[in-house]
């Protein structure tokens, strides 16, 4: 993993982010140690079931980015090789979705997913990184209090 940022930006502990699975280097992060990767800017509207419209500003690093640099088990190389993983997320307050590997490569679908670390400039440290997914309409699958990211090779299964 990339070098982990050396100082806490708040008081108390902070909310852990664990990335296992099909991955070379697991790792527990927490929301400073995603600030070693470069920040991106979502601005995004999306439609809550509970509170109607919703208007954010997110900044974090892509998913794909951090999921990246933690080693998943194929080969980069060979575009195929990439398209039966899966990625699975949870929240501390048990929300989970699940993303197909090919939906945020950059080779495919492109999808800006972020880790994101700051919520309208506050910052995320004690209650975890959100999952944001700038392009959907509905919030259903924006993660809040990310607290376990599990990259699996799909096919696996079936075999």
């Amino acid at each position: 993993m990339r070098a982990r940022a050396a100082a806490r930006t708040t008081a108390g502990p902070a909310a852990e982010l664990v990335l296992t699975g099909d991955l070379d280097r697991p790792a527990r992060l927490t929301v400073p140690d995603l600030l070693v990767w470069p920040r991106h800017r979502a601005e995004v509207a999306f439609e809550c079931a509970t509170s109607g419209i919703q208007h954010h500003t997110f900044t974090g690093p892509l998913l794909h980015d951090v999921l990246m640099d933690a080693g998943p088990a194929f080969d980069p190389a060979r575009r195929k090789d990439r398209l039966r993983f899966l990625i699975a997320v949870r929240g501390a307050d048990g929300h989970h979705t699940l993303l197909s590997w090919a939906e945020m490569d950059p080779d495919f679908g492109r999808a800006p997913v972020l880790l994101a670390a700051t919520l309208d400039g506050t910052p995320l440290d004690l209650v975890g990184a959100q999952l944001v997914l700038p392009q959907d309409r509905c919030g259903a699958r924006y993660i809040s209090g990310i607290d376990a990211t599990r990259v699996d090779d799909g096919y696996a299964a079936w075999t």
